[in-house]
């Protein structure tokens, strides 16, 4: 069992040796791609949120 375990770990590491890791720069456009979409989608939600309550109000008082 532990033999398995330690297999899997050498085999671990050899593929992360072979993985391209993006560059600082790369990971700030992307975490800012990210941050940017989930701004506009949660107020693109809201908005329809909001939408449906005061159509729901109108309809039942």
């Amino acid at each position: 069992m532990v033999r398995i375990a330690l297999e899997f770990l050498r085999e671990s590491r050899m593929e992360l040796k072979k993985v391209k890791w993006p560059t600082r720069k790369e990971l700030l456009a992307s975490t800012a791609v990210v941050i940017g979409l989930t701004l506009v989608i949660s107020l693109f939600l809201g908005l329809i949120d909001f939408g449906l309550i005061k159509i729901i109000k109108n309809l039942v008082g």
